[in-house]
């Protein structure tokens, strides 16, 4: 072996002692170094893959609180829109109701000027007709010469109105 040694140039005991050296170096790493440093990167990747799991949950949360939200928005809106009708039917039926009521006040008013119209009207020509009677009863007593009584007074104020309506 010593020409093959100077041959090669590498010393058998030598290359066996650092194959032992590396194995024991390799075996040495691999519980000490290996195995702790395999379990950190396991533990990670399971803190990766759970924030992963629960940004997924938060997606779908999201989105099932967008489709709430739009749900809700879309009712809310048809609920304003019910009761902006609502509110306008019965806007319009107050308006019909206190127009309703304006005219029957209205209509009131002028039955009750229409009223008193007339009996302004009865009054003055009651007026009249006592005035005229008074005259008439004046004249009638000058032309005829006598006291008149109270049917022949009566009955000459008739006759007198009747030609004066003629």
């Amino acid at each position: 072996m010593g020409q093959f040694e100077a041959f090669v140039g590498v010393n058998f005991w030598t290359a066996l002692f650092i194959l032992l050296n590396t194995l024991v170096i390799f075996f040495v790493a691999k519980k000490f170094l290996f195995g702790p440093v395999m379990t950190i990167i396991v533990e990670r990747q399971q803190e990766i893959d759970d924030l992963y799991a629960q940004a997924e949950g938060a997606r779908d949360t999201a989105q099932k609180l967008q489709g709430e939200y739009e749900e809700k928005l879309s009712l809310a809106a048809a609920t304003s829109e019910r009761l902006v009708k609502e509110a306008t039917v019965r806007a319009q039926g107050r308006e019909e109701e206190i127009i309703r009521e304006a005219n029957a006040r209205a209509d009131a008013i002028h039955a009750k000027a229409s009223a008193d119209i007339a009996q302004e009207k009865k009054k003055a020509l009651n007026d009249a007709k006592d005035e005229i009677s008074v005259i008439a009863l004046a004249i009638a007593g000058k032309v005829v010469g006598r006291e008149l009584n109270a049917a022949d007074h009566a009955q000459l104020v008739d006759s007198f109105i009747k030609e004066l309506g003629e």
